[in-house]
């Protein structure tokens, strides 16, 4: 080598630079490098892994043949076809780009890269790799009905186009229907479905056809803001938060998708909280929160219908009969076909004692859910209907249906001193204050016994004779007197208790 350096007329420093240099390449090429038998045993492995399904793994081995050797056309085709296996075409187009700049009459690589170019809708891209193809073989049939395809779908393309302009919104889905067919992996061809759908209303298919897009573009942001907005107004709130997220992801200082973020983070709380202070029957908090939803979300119609649904059931729950009336008949004319508001009114109209309407109600419920919940409900207005048509106890004492004991005690001892028969002189009202007197004796009993009023509320009336074992009670009245003993006068004895 110092031979060689006198010979070109090199000084001696810059000789030994040269050496230097040459010494180097050898010992990088020994690092970086791969000899050809390393790399012919990537590929060897590629090859049976793939076979065996094995991706992954595959994918690994092609990976250090493509950095052995760069200059290998078949290298890139190979872990192309890796990528396309596992899915990953966007991944498999450079490496198919790559192979056929190295063999531009690399035919194999031109049809599998138009294949994904038709898929993705690019129809320029894909006409001209399939033309190409027909140009160094005529007779290649897959290119053929390749190139065909690629005219259909430009002139569907364009047909759904006009159509969506014209607003014919249906024709538009159906012809979009066979694009998606040729070109699934298209967004730009699902997102106008889904304009589609949004303008005809159904806002499920629209966010169907949305939710690819988002891998089908790089950063596509403007898709998740579109899909949490979807969710959100649909009340699913918590799906809205997940596809906002999605977006800050991409962008934490993306105005739009952070001002969402901020409203449904919000309400989402407010909701969540709302629901919590209902499982632990905090029912006046949870009433309040509700009164919070409506004011965070005045103008989606499912956030304020939600909440006076909420309401309605927590003033039921409280037994604010005549409140919970008024909003539950509110709400039901804002959800004529909500069964939970029907039935929470029909509890109310059952606290107020109008059964009539509490039947109704539960029919009409269950003319929108046939839950067991809302069956038990009618069987039971039904039966406090036919009982009320006998002997309201309620009624009797004239006391709301959530009284408590003292109350019920109260307004009792109001009664037996009103129609005590002692008040009375003639034969004929004596009779009448009698049974007056029994059935305010026999409603007194019932709801201060919290066994027998717990039957009463069910429906059964635990003093009629026919819901009694045996034929009967042995002691019919609750105090101790009996208004049919023998003799013509009598005095009346009882407790107040």
């Amino acid at each position: 080598m110092m031979d060689s350096c006198r010979r070109t007329g090199l000084s001696g420093v810059l000789c030994s630079l040269s050496l230097l240099c040459v010494l180097l390449d050898i010992q990088l090429d020994g690092v970086l490098g791969a000899t050809q038998a390393e790399i012919e045993h990537h590929l060897e492995m590629g090859r049976k892994l793939l076979a065996a399904g094995q991706l992954a793994e595959a994918l690994s081995h092609y990976h250090s043949a493509v950095e052995g050797d760069s200059k290998n056309y078949l290298t890139f085709y190979k872990r192309a076809a890796v990528f396309l296996a596992m899915g990953k075409s966007k991944s498999a187009l450079p490496d198919l780009t790559r192979a056929i700049q190295l063999k531009p009459d690399f035919l194999a690589a031109r049809l599998q890269r138009g294949n994904i170019l038709l898929k993705q809708g690019n129809t320029q891209e894909a006409w001209e790799d399939f033309n190409e193809v027909l140009q160094r073989s005529a007779d290649n049939e897959e290119a053929q009905q390749q190139l065909m395809q690629t005219h259909e779908l430009e002139e569907l393309q364009e047909e759904a186009h006009a159509m969506y302009h014209q607003g014919e919104y249906s024709a538009t889905i159906n012809v979009l229907e066979r694009v998606i067919e040729i070109s699934p992996w298209d967004p730009e061809s699902r997102e106008l479905r889904a304009e589609c759908y949004i303008r005809m209303g159904d806002l499920q298919k629209a966010i169907q056809d949305l939710t690819p897009t988002t891998r089908l573009r790089n950063d596509n942001r403007a898709a998740f803001l579109k899909l949490s907005m979807l969710h959100y107004s649909l009340g699913e709130h918590h799906e809205s938060l997940n596809h906002v997220r999605e977006c800050l992801k991409l962008d934490q200082d993306d105005k739009e998708c952070f001002s969402h973020y901020k409203q449904v983070k919000k309400l989402s709380k407010q909701l969540d909280s709302a629901e919590e202070l209902i499982q632990a029957e905090s029912y006046q908090e949870a009433l309040d929160k509700y009164e919070v939803v409506m004011k965070t979300e005045p103008n989606v119609p499912y956030y304020t219908n939600l909440a006076k649904e909420r309401i309605c059931f927590s003033l039921v729950k409280m037994k604010s009969t005549h409140e919970a009336i008024d909003v539950c008949s509110e709400a039901h004319q804002r959800d004529p076909r909500n069964a939970n508001i029907l039935r929470d009114r029909a509890e109310a109209f059952i606290l107020n004692q109008e059964y009539e309407k509490a039947v109704e109600d539960y029919k009409e419920a269950l003319d929108f859910d046939d839950k067991q919940e809302i069956k038990e409900g009618l069987e039971r207005a039904q039966k406090l209907l036919k009982i009320s048509q006998k002997r309201d106890y309620y009624k009797i004492l004239g006391v709301s249906r959530s009284a408590n004991k003292q109350e019920i005690i109260k307004a009792y001892r109001k009664l037996a001193q009103q129609w005590h028969p002692d008040n009375f002189q003639s034969e004929a009202e004596k009779k009448e204050a009698e049974k007056k007197f029994i059935d305010i004796a026999s409603a007194k009993e019932v709801l201060t016994d919290p066994e027998m009023r717990q039957k009463f509320d069910a429906g059964e009336d635990p003093l009629d004779p026919e819901n009694q074992q045996g034929g009967g009670r042995d002691q019919p009245w609750p105090f101790h007197f009996d208004p049919f003993q023998s003799g013509g006068s009598f005095h009346f004895k009882f407790h107040y208790n």
